[in-house]
């Protein structure tokens, strides 16, 4: 399960994951941009005014300062344009990992845990244990969330719900689970 069931949750999560896929290739189209303005070979210096399509004008001056470095290196270079071409290659690949790998070190890990109490959630509902371990999870969340799915639910309080957890009251229970379900983004029953 890679999706809430809840339309909004569901809509936050693709929206997020697309966020990161626009992310993500504007930042190989931005490397292979300057890779090939780095690269070319026996081209003039870039004109200050030159400019590539769908990027400002920072991103633009900055790509041409890149090319412009790499052409400096290369004139400098005593074993001629391969080490330069590497360099190119560095730098291009740099420029998509960076960004990239920052971005995915703070969302996959979000991501992958939010999938993995999906579908632990959804396996323990489906059954009587499970749906105990759901209330308790209930329970066990900060006390303003408690004193919410206590004022939720008819004449219950923090304390009814958890003396109604340790006695196995069915209705308190399944409150209980369906309160966490919820608060995932999954259907209940």
């Amino acid at each position: 399960m890679w999706y809430a069931h809840q339309p909004g949750r569901r809509t936050r999560q693709i929206l997020g994951d697309g966020a990161v896929l626009l992310w993500s290739g504007g930042w190989a189209s931005a490397a292979v941009a300057a890779h090939r303005l780095i690269s070319q070979p026996d081209r003039p210096a870039p004109h200050a005014n030159a400019r590539l399509p769908l990027l400002g004008p920072r991103v633009n001056g900055t790509l041409h300062d890149v090319a412009l470095a790499g052409d400096r290196l290369a004139d400098a270079s005593p074993a001629g344009p391969a080490p330069a071409q590497a360099l190119a290659l560095l730098a291009a690949v740099a420029l998509f990992v960076v960004p990239v790998a920052l971005l995915l070190a703070l969302w996959l890990p979000r991501r992958l845990r939010w999938v993995r109490q999906a579908a632990a959630a959804r396996d323990l509902a489906a059954t009587e244990d499970g749906r105990e371990l759901l209330a308790l999870r209930t329970l066990l969340r900060p006390l303003d969330d408690v004193g919410r799915t206590a004022g939720a639910l008819p004449d219950s309080t923090p304390g009814s719900l958890a003396e109604g957890w340790r006695e196995g009251d069915p209705a308190t229970l399944d409150a209980l689970a369906e309160a966490e379900l919820v608060r995932l983004g999954l259907r209940t029953g």
